[in-house]
């Protein structure tokens, strides 16, 4: 049985946990939401860094086997580093999916909703940097997502207006395909396709890295599907917005 060690920002890297135990329904996992800190998306990434640090030696006291960082911010600041100061551990970090959005398009137009951080990361513009010749990507920041899905407001008027508030620029564009590049996203992904209509494709990163987890972990030669299956949720504020998301899943 592997021990999976996942961290976010907040509740959403339950979103990438969500994908990985339909993969690995019989592991241990240790999922730590850094909610006293969150959102990453503005903070510098010195200060990111601090933390991907603080939460991969809690991980690792818990027995993680292998980490997933759940999170487009941290990835993006922090998981160069981490494979460097750690370089026994095996981390697995979230791919900005803009190569299927661009080889799916038909408008030529494609949409990348993230935060500040993950706009401005070195992964995040190398990958766009590969097709933007190619396709015409609209970015913008989903103003207020993160604090949506922190305080469990996943519907009614006030979600649906903050949604439209970010989206509708790149309907507006052309864009056709609209990738989340935040792991808080999905759980707005109701709101997002009533927005966008059914020509618009939603793509989210989390079911391919839920299969770099699974490939990973065979690589590295860890048994897994032994079970039995447990889950064990720390976060450094408040247990309230974890717990809620926790329910939906």
């Amino acid at each position: 049985m592997a021990t999976i060690g996942i961290f976010d920002s907040g509740s959403g890297g339950l979103s990438v946990y969500r994908e990985i135990v339909k993969l690995l329904p019989y592991e241990r996992y240790v999922y730590f939401a850094d909610n006293a800190h969150c959102p990453y998306g503005e903070k510098s990434v010195e200060y990111i860094q601090d933390r991907a640090r603080a939460i991969t030696d809690i991980l690792l006291g818990m027995g993680a086997d292998i980490i997933v960082v759940a999170c487009n911010t941290a990835t993006a600041a922090a998981i160069a580093m981490l494979r460097e100061e750690y370089p026994d551990m095996t981390f697995v970090g979230m791919e900005p999916a803009v190569k299927p959005a661009a080889l799916g398009t038909k408008t030529g137009v494609i949409g990348v909703l993230a935060t500040a951080g993950t706009l401005k990361g070195s992964k995040y513009l190398k990958t766009k940097g590969r097709f933007e010749d190619d396709v015409r990507i609209v970015e913008h920041v989903g103003e207020g997502f993160v604090e949506l899905v922190e305080n469990g407001i996943l519907d009614g008027p006030v979600a649906y207006e903050t949604v439209r508030a970010s989206i509708q620029p790149l309907l507006d564009a052309g864009a056709d395909r609209i990738v989340l590049g935040c792991t808080h996203y999905p759980f707005l992904r109701t709101i997002i396709e009533a927005i966008a209509g059914p020509s618009v494709q939603v793509i989210d990163p989390a079911p391919a890295v839920a299969r770099q987890t699974v490939r990973m972990l065979d690589k590295r030669g860890i048994p897994i599907g032994e079970g039995p299956f447990s889950v064990d949720l720390y976060f450094s504020g408040e247990p309230a917005s974890l717990q809620r998301i926790f329910a939906l899943l």
